[in-house]
């Protein structure tokens, strides 16, 4: 015999699911209501209430939200608690928790130089758990297998990739040495530049591993001297093992001081920073 309809997991598990929905559409709603507005906190698709973040449009997907439970799942790294993601009318909904906590960009300068050093060292021990997740593939990809998204890179969602090889022969869109010896319109110089990045990239043979992607200091959560948050996985994935220290060295213009700082928690890759701005000189500039 079935149990009472209030006592039946599954129909418990849809009723809250369908709740945490209506619940998300209407906050976002009255978030974006023009008189409304200053009552919440908004910045680039994401709602700050009470204790719930919500993150909505376009250029959010679901892959982030499978990011963080995978992390949560896998580490001991702070990340938001997803309580429901979802697609309405070809937009993605995030609804998580909301940590409390000012992003390393607004305290930085403020910081004791103690500060910071702890600060680092908590950095370090979180990268040194995601890389001791065991990579699930092969390829380059998201934490699901799927295709990576990053709005930082034209087009902003591509892949999966069989193999680094294939990923690394993405971003510079498809040129290999034997398409450059037959190119007859380009310079010696540019042909140099281009042959040393190809080298490059065919002499990476490490393994892919678990990546953020984008850890700057916008994306660091802290509170006092201690980091209660990691956000914004939409870049996560399995990638190559210099993506996480180029990306947070490429800063973006609000971020420009954190390329000093990034070599105090990941391990310094000058040859790769030089590869990845050779790279961005003549593909898909970001």
């Amino acid at each position: 015999m079935d149990p009472p309809i209030a006592e039946n997991p599954r129909i418990q598990s849809r009723v809250k699911t369908k709740a945490l929905q209506i619940l998300t559409l209407a906050v976002t709603k009255l978030a974006t209501q023009r008189y409304l507005r200053k009552l919440f906190t908004r910045s680039s698709g994401t709602i700050l209430c009470l204790n719930f973040c919500i993150k909505f449009g376009d250029s959010v997907t679901l892959p982030e939200a499978n990011a963080l439970r995978f992390v949560a799942k896998h580490t001991s790294i702070p990340v938001p608690k997803v309580h429901h993601a979802f697609m309405r009318n070809g937009k993605a909904y995030i609804l998580m928790e909301r940590i409390r906590g000012e992003c390393v960009a607004n305290r930085w300068h403020s910081l004791s130089d103690a500060s910071k050093s702890e600060i680092f060292n908590q950095l370090k021990q979180m990268v040194q758990e995601l890389r001791s997740v065991p990579c699930q593939t092969d390829g380059v990809s998201n934490l699901n297998r799927g295709p990576l998204h990053d709005c930082r890179l034209q087009p902003s969602s591509w892949g999966p990739s069989r193999t680094i090889a294939d990923f690394h022969l993405s971003l510079r869109n498809n040129v290999t040495l034997e398409s450059l010896e037959s190119s007859h319109s380009l310079s010696p110089a540019v042909v140099s530049d281009l042959r040393r990045l190809i080298t490059f990239h065919e002499s990476t043979l490490r393994g892919p591993v678990l990546t953020h992607g984008d850890l700057s200091s916008l994306n660091i959560l802290i509170r006092d001297d201690k980091v209660v948050g990691i956000v914004d996985w939409d870049t996560a994935g399995w990638l190559p093992y210099y993506w996480e220290y180029t990306m947070a060295w490429h800063a973006n213009p609000q971020n420009y001081f954190w390329q000093n700082e990034v070599r105090n928690f990941l391990d310094a890759q000058e040859e790769e920073v030089g590869m990845e701005k050779l790279r961005r000189m003549y593909f898909s500039d970001i």
